[in-house]
């Protein structure tokens, strides 16, 4: 059995949570070069060899950080789904507006955590956990766009295309809000207009 330290128990309540709430912390006030395992077991009070059961590395960290990103952001989106789906004859406007609303709501509330999230979806090192959750969550966009195809509400083509220029306006919005580029209440204000364009196009009708 390890030893434990009175002033830094090797055991805790629920450990990983506890690492990773710090982490995020971290992540969010003083950015990703800051996050080490020492670090992160000096701020939850256990011992420096104590974090080391739950990530093996700062990349396993990283990846649990990002991995439990696209799970919150997967919820949220599903939530946003869902409600949408419950109102009489929803449009797919309206289900469009709702996803954009509520990816929109997440970014604003954690910039520096969709900027790990998207960091590590890139990174060739990532786990296929993580691979499947960035899938399942940024999938529910492509499903959207799928079940409109069906229902003959958008035009036909390749699936994969129509999804990007969605995904690729709002992140946009995302990462102008997250520059100060734009003001976060001036973009959720504006963002109904704004899915009425991308759905609609610039060119008069």
């Amino acid at each position: 059995m390890p030893r434990m330290s009175s002033s830094r128990p090797y055991h805790h309540g629920d450990l990983r949570a506890a690492l990773l709430e710090s982490a995020e912390r971290t992540l969010r006030e003083k950015g990703a070069g800051a996050l080490s395992l020492r670090e992160l077991a000096r701020d939850t009070g256990v011992s420096h060899a104590a974090p080391g059961r739950h990530f093996k590395d700062k990349q396993a960290l990283l990846d649990a950080l990002a991995l439990d990103g696209y799970e919150r952001l997967d919820r949220t989106l599903t939530a946003a789904a869902t409600a949408a789906a419950g109102l009489p004859e929803p449009a797919f406007e309206r289900h469009m507006a709702a996803l954009a609303r509520a990816y929109l709501g997440f970014a604003v509330e954690n910039p520096e955590l969709l900027e790990l999230m998207f960091a590590r979806k890139h990174d060739p090192g990532s786990s296929d956990r993580l691979a499947a959750a960035v899938d399942r969550s940024l999938g529910s966009l492509t499903r959207t766009f799928a079940e409109a195809q069906r229902r003959g509400e958008i035009v036909q083509g390749d699936l994969e295309r129509l999804t990007l220029v969605a995904a690729s306006s709002l992140h946009g919005l995302a990462a102008l809000i997250a520059s100060y580029a734009l003001d976060a209440d001036e973009a959720l204000a504006g963002l109904d207009e704004h899915v009425h364009l991308l759905l609609n196009g610039l060119k008069p009708r």
